[in-house]
């Protein structure tokens, strides 16, 4: 069928389209100031030094991520950390892991708790995972998977929850993050998402009474330096 609009509609359609195109070139362009403030850590000398294998959290195991599953970044430098994102694997440590080193996965979380305590670094805390499938989340928080399923009580053990506290209260430390349900979500929180982790089986309050407890028993703890003195 032909355009039966009239000249006026024509030019008001042609008008619309130009201012469009302009507000979209400017908004293209904010974006790309944007993303080059985020960039400036790359220059020569400036980014911080990273050492192989090395973990953020004291007795975590470092097993690298595929890095199609992250961005680097340089936080806090240039996106601050203001969450704790809890997650729930959905599945065994293993099949966890298998999919955070296959690139064509797409997502990986900084860190996977076992059921029995252990801890495993995938992401270090300077670099964005893509955990949460909502990019402004991914940027401002750390992703904390936990081996089992949402529908089952038992995966959540005594040792999970007590190691993933102290790891979460480290984090709140580094980071001056409140520790509360505000800062500490669970994935089904996060604006935009379609999961339900960690699900109605998560104790929420021993989580958080344990968190503080782990902040509290990391402040009242000499540091290594004054250890040493």
């Amino acid at each position: 069928m032909g355009d039966t609009r009239s000249d006026s509609d024509r030019r008001i359609g042609r008008r619309a389209l130009l201012v469009g195109g302009a507000a979209a070139a400017v908004g293209t362009a904010v974006l790309a100031r944007e993303e080059l403030s985020h960039l400036w850590w790359r220059m020569p000398g400036v980014e911080k030094p990273r050492t192989p294998g090395a973990v953020d959290f004291r007795g975590a195991r470092w097993l690298a991520a595929s890095s199609a599953n992250y961005r680097r970044a340089d936080r806090p430098a240039d996106y601050p950390i203001d969450r704790v994102v809890v997650h729930v694997t959905q599945g065994s440590f293993a099949s966890a892991v298998k999919a955070f080193l296959n690139p064509a996965h797409q997502a990986a979380a900084h860190y996977i708790v076992r059921q029995n305590g252990e801890i495993t670094q995938m992401i270090r805390e300077l670099d964005v995972a893509f955990h949460s499938g909502n990019r402004a989340y991914n940027e401002r928080s750390v992703g904390i998977e936990h081996e089992g399923f949402v529908e089952h009580r038992s995966s959540f053990t005594d040792a999970m929850y007590t190691a993933s506290a102290r790891l979460t209260a480290g984090i709140c430390g580094r980071y001056g993050i409140p520790i509360d349900r505000t800062h500490i979500i669970g994935h089904s929180e996060v604006p935009g998402a379609d999961h339900t982790d960690p699900g109605r089986y998560w104790d929420w309050d021993r989580y958080l009474r344990l968190v503080h407890r782990a902040s509290a028993a990391a402040s009242a703890s000499p540091s290594p330096s004054a250890a040493k003195s």
